[in-house]
């Protein structure tokens, strides 16, 4: 019994012990929690500061602008109303002007003559192309009808007037040799046999399309009677002609049979070319138009084949509906 008594005193003394630790570390738990929060209510007040500080300075800028914008504003209208001013001001000096010679005028008895109707240009106009059209139609005629009676003259005017692809020398030839053009790196230079007693020299702009090597005695088709100009310092004595599409470019190949000097001829021209092409009457530019190759790859002039008479056509092996340059 004496020995229950003293434990129970003696824990009592212990629990009583303990309780000032734990008010000192209510304690401090509590400060420490005041101090977070003097800390965070002091950064809000610091960046409302700041906000405001910024609004400020934006709302001064901003002022500032629309006093220079109202100070252009007030520039424009002062302009303006000085401009309108001057106009004002020649227009009331013409009126007076005006008035003054009016008077002048009538105190010597002078009259403006009556106003005369414009000419109708259109008519006019619309009459002389009627009286052209005919005259052109009837020099067609008589032209026409002189060619069927056999005056040679007449022929050559309606050929000079109606230029076909016969009066193109188109001959097959065979390239003997290619070499790069020293001055160009998309040309090449070579030297074509085309039935004639010395080869002619060719330069063209295969080098992105075909080797070179690929071109050496290859049969195909020129333009033999273009006048000889200089291409980047070298002369070329005529023009390669090649099928072009969207995807390839190449050379027209003659038939197997053909040989070089042979003559490409078409069917419904059979007029002679002429020696040479006058670079003025561009003939080679209005005939190129109606050069193509049709869906199975064959050289045409308004649908009439590129032909090596007795030998077969000339064709672009892997060019179909492509131009002809």
């Amino acid at each position: 019994m004496i020995l229950h008594m003293y434990i129970c005193v003696s824990t009592f003394h212990i629990r009583n012990a303990d309780r000032p630790k734990q008010r000192h570390i209510h304690t401090h738990t509590h400060t420490h929690s005041s101090v977070l929060s003097f800390l965070l209510l002091k950064h809000r007040t610091h960046t409302r500061s700041a906000v405001l500080q910024a609004s400020v300075r934006e709302e001064k800028k901003l002022l500032v602008e629309n006093a220079k914008i109202k100070k252009d504003i007030d520039d424009l209208k002062k302009l303006l109303h000085d401009t309108q001013k001057r106009k004002a001001g020649k227009l009331h000096q013409e009126r007076v002007l005006t008035a003054a010679i009016a008077s002048k005028a009538a105190l010597l008895g002078e009259r403006a003559p009556p106003p005369q109707a414009a000419p109708d240009t259109r008519s006019e106009t619309s009459a002389a192309h009627t009286r052209h059209d005919g005259r052109r139609r009837r020099e067609r005629r008589g032209l026409d009808a002189a060619c069927l009676n056999g005056s040679d003259s007449a022929c050559a005017l309606m050929r000079e007037q109606k230029p076909d692809v016969s009066r193109l020398d188109l001959r097959v030839g065979r390239i003997l040799d290619v070499r790069k053009h020293p001055d160009s790196e998309s040309l090449h230079i070579q030297e074509v046999e085309l039935g004639e007693p010395a080869p002619r020299t060719v330069v063209s702009g295969l080098t992105n399309h075909m080797p070179p090597e690929q071109l050496v005695g290859c049969l195909v088709v020129f333009l033999c009677n273009v006048r000889p100009v200089k291409v980047r310092g070298v002369q070329s004595q005529a023009r390669l002609l090649c099928a072009v599409n969207q995807e390839r470019t190449e050379p027209l190949t003659p038939p197997t049979a053909a040989q070089p000097g042979d003559r490409v001829t078409f069917q419904n021209y059979p007029g002679e070319p002429e020696k040479e092409l006058n670079p003025k009457q561009r003939i080679w530019e209005r005939l190129q138009p109606d050069l193509c190759t049709d869906a199975k790859g064959v050289a045409t002039y308004k649908g009439v084949a590129f032909e090596v008479r007795g030998k077969g056509l000339c064709r672009a092996p892997s060019v179909s509906n492509g131009e002809i340059k």
